[in-house]
């Protein structure tokens, strides 16, 4: 089984992934946790860290088709490694995956243009490089003024020295974000979206990822066990 969790800057999607991982092994399954984008360990990862440090310029003058180009080549870097742990494991947790290029590179053009890169992307990442569909997606859902605040309190990443990157930054760009993700989610059967805020509250890690833990197992029914 393959699970994605995808989100906007902020959404919690590493700490969540961790969770739902360490308590998989907990109940006796194999599994094994993937971040993307791998900044430090390929080509194409350090070229995205100079992106969103703002090298090839600000948010909107670089072409989002040649930046999603970065993100797929560092999963198709990536590639032999994901197939492996796939192999090796029960399930395999990957934070951020291919949805996360269609929703940060799809934000940045109209809802038309968006359904023709979606399409596109699909075929690149899944057709041409050859990777994986996931079972699952897990889609963390949080208002962009609320991910900010929390964008804020983000240790320090080794991909910048900046307390949020280029994309981090834009408020109106990560609300963007989230509307492309939230029209995925609105039509794609193997995806389930968790409300992290709540009637104007943040939920509590514990309590999200209980949810998380819920729809895993009713996903795979005997198979998760629901301890």
């Amino acid at each position: 089984m393959l699970i994605a969790l995808e989100g906007i800057d902020g959404s919690g999607k590493g700490t969540q992934a961790l969770l739902l991982q360490e308590r998989l092994v907990a109940a006796g399954c194999r599994s094994q946790l993937l971040s993307f984008p791998r900044y430090d360990e390929t080509l194409f990862g350090k070229s995205i860290g100079d992106f969103l440090n703002g090298r090839f310029g600000a948010l909107d003058e670089v072409n989002p088709f040649l930046v999603s180009l970065l993100y797929a080549g560092d999963r198709f870097e990536s590639r032999d490694l994901l197939l492996k742990a796939i192999a090796e494991n029960d399930v395999l947790v990957i934070d951020r995956f291919v949805a996360s290029n269609v929703a940060h590179q799809g934000a940045k053009l109209d809802e038309d243009e968006c359904e023709e890169f979606a399409e596109w992307i699909g075929k690149i990442e899944h057709e041409v490089f050859q990777l994986p569909r996931p079972d699952l997606v897990v889609l963390l859902d949080l208002p962009a003024d609320q991910a900010q605040q929390l964008i804020a309190r983000k240790q320090a990443r080794g991909y910048t020295d900046k307390a949020a990157d280029i994309q981090e930054a834009d408020q109106l760009y990560l609300a963007k974000v989230r509307d492309v993700y939230l029209r995925l989610s609105s039509r794609e059967p193997n995806w389930h979206r968790v409300d992290c805020y709540r009637d104007g509250n943040m939920r509590s890690i514990d309590d999200i990822s209980a949810e998380i833990w819920r729809v895993v197992g009713d996903r795979q029914p005997g198979k998760i066990p629901q301890a």
